[in-house]
C-alpha cells in the first residue's frame, strides 16, 4: 500500500541522489576547469631580455598554486626610465586565456594585466604602460582570465 509517508521517503532519495549528481558534475567541472588544451603555442618565447644599461629592480621564483605547474622567475627591469616585466625561463601547463599580472595580492583583486602570456614556456618581456608602484604591487601571476584560476605566482622583492 501507497502512503504518503512511503512518497516522502522516495522524494527524499531521489533528491539526496540529485544533489550528489549535482555535486559530482560542478567538483568535476572545477577540476578541469582551466586545464583544457591550450591556445598558446607550445615553441618556446625568445624574447631577448636585455639589461644592457639598465637594472634589475626586482626579482622572485614562481610557485605553483595547486593543480597546476608554473616555474620559472619574474624580473621587473628599468631600462632608460621605462619598467618592464621579464618571465626567464617560464614553464607554465597550458590553459585557454592566460594572463600576466601584477598585483598587490597573491590573488587579482587589485592588478595590471600586463597581456596574453606569449607561450607556454620560454623567455618573454612584457612593457609596463603604467606608472606601477613595485612597492605595492609585488606580485607576478599567470592566470587564467576565463575561468577566474591561478596557474602561479612570483613574490617579487
Amino acid at each position: 500500500m501507497i502512503t504518503l509517508y512511503n512518497i516522502k521517503l522516495v522524494k527524499i532519495k531521489i533528491m539526496k541522489k540529485t544533489g550528489k549528481i549535482v555535486m559530482f558534475v560542478f567538483i568535476s567541472v572545477w577540476l578541469v576547469a582551466c586545464s583544457k588544451e591550450s591556445q598558446l603555442t607550445e615553441v618556446p618565447a625568445t624574447d631577448n631580455i636585455d639589461t644592457t644599461n639598465g637594472a634589475i629592480k626586482y626579482n622572485g621564483s614562481f610557485i605553483s598554486a595547486p593543480g597546476k605547474s608554473a616555474t620559472g622567475t619574474a624580473l621587473i627591469l628599468l631600462k632608460n626610465g621605462v619598467y618592464s616585466v621579464a618571465l626567464k625561463n617560464m614553464s607554465v601547463s597550458g590553459g585557454p586565456d592566460l594572463r600576466v599580472y601584477i598585483s598587490k595580492q597573491i590573488q587579482p583583486v587589485d592588478y595590471f594585466d600586463l597581456g596574453k602570456l606569449k607561450s607556454t614556456n620560454g623567455d618573454q618581456v612584457y612593457p609596463v604602460a603604467n606608472n606601477v608602484d613595485f612597492t605595492t604591487y609585488k606580485y607576478a601571476l599567470i592566470f587564467c582570465k576565463q575561468y577566474n584560476v591561478l596557474f602561479g605566482s612570483a613574490e617579487l622583492k
